[in-house]
């Protein structure tokens, strides 16, 4: 019987130190998978940051628009993107077709812009540029994939993006390396100048509205100002390129442009307390770079159903949208 009682304890014991072992093991190849991984992601990064251009695959689509040689180019993201006609414009100018461009597009930066002005700098040095800028554009903490602006990430270190992304937000880095590989490819194709022009003078409609149950609550909350921070390099990098924009064109405006008119700015204190910190930021750059703000709090004619969701207009606000923003311009 103590033989038995022996052998038993000598089979568990061998067993836990297998166990242990295998333990062991385990763990060390999952980090060592880990640290692997990460070598390789750092190494993409780095062959990304160095293929990058500024001009996205998106941005430089619309490009060809910009042969027409136009007087009103407007730019930025998707608010204009989806809410201004330019072909209307022109009409309400006085103007011929092609005479204003809408070359916004999703996510749209101004360091982009900046990079469209350098392909076609004659085209700019003769243009009115009007930016439209959203809140995600300056804040920090927004990282998401979609609006991370790809321009900034470009100009952080592997390190820094590295730090900042992981492990929560690989999908930002991972987004950056194939973004960055297609803008390239892009440059290579000369699809900024190749390309036919998009339709209707690149504007994109929305014709459908969200449901009632989807509109948040109260704008505060909006994603864009998640984590308000735009202490950054956001901030930093953006305003800088519309200084160095405001020197290679004719004339820049830069647009912060109107919220759903179903929520009340004077009723919600953050969100217009971070509003006008944007607005605060472009006012303090604006007289010593040379550029405007227009700082779109409301338009009189919009109502709450011209707005497809909390920031961009439907089909049947675009013609207020454009009409209120052609007659701004001409102050």
């Amino acid at each position: 019987m103590i033989a038995a009682l022996s052998n038993s304890f000598a089979q568990t014991f061998l067993r836990r130190r297998v166990d242990s072992a295998s333990a062991r093991w385990i763990a060390g190849a999952i980090v060592a998978a880990v640290i692997a991984w990460v070598a390789g992601l750092a190494v993409l990064l780095a062959v990304a940051n160095r293929v990058h251009t500024d001009v996205p695959h998106l941005l430089a689509i619309k490009l060809p628009l910009l042969k027409s040689d136009p007087d009103l180019i407007f730019a930025g993201e998707s608010r204009t993107a989806y809410g201004v006609d330019a072909g209307l414009a022109a009409q309400l100018r006085g103007e011929k077709s092609g005479s204003v461009v809408n070359i916004a597009y999703d996510a749209g930066e101004p360091l982009a812009v900046l990079g469209a002005a350098k392909i076609y700098p004659d085209v700019f040095a003769k243009a009115h540029v009007v930016v439209s800028v959203a809140p995600f554009i300056f804040n920090e903490g927004v990282r998401s994939a979609g609006v991370y602006p790809q321009d900034v990430l470009s100009r952080l270190s592997v390190t820094e993006q590295l730090t900042s992304f992981l492990p929560l937000r690989v999908g930002t880095l991972i987004r950056f390396i194939r973004e960055a590989f297609a803008a390239r490819l892009a440059q290579q194709q000369d699809v900024a100048h190749v390309s036919p022009p998009p339709v209707n003078f690149g504007l994109s409609v929305i014709n459908s509205t969200q449901r009632d149950d989807q509109w948040i609550a109260r704008l505060a909350d909006h994603p864009h100002f998640a984590n308000w921070d735009v202490s950054g390099p956001k901030a930093k990098f953006e305003i800088g390129a519309l200084c160095d924009l405001a020197k290679r064109s004719r004339k820049l405006t830069v647009v912060v442009p109107p919220w759903a008119v179903r929520y009340d700015r004077a009723a919600d204190a953050l969100w217009r307390a971070r509003e006008e910190q944007v607005a605060g930021l472009l006012n303090d750059e604006a007289d010593r770079c040379g550029f405007s703000v227009l700082d779109v709090q409301s338009v009189p004619d919009l109502k709450a159903s011209n707005f497809a969701d909390e920031m961009h207009v439907n089909a049947t606000g675009v013609p207020i949208y454009t009409r209120y923003l052609v007659e701004q311009l001409k102050r």
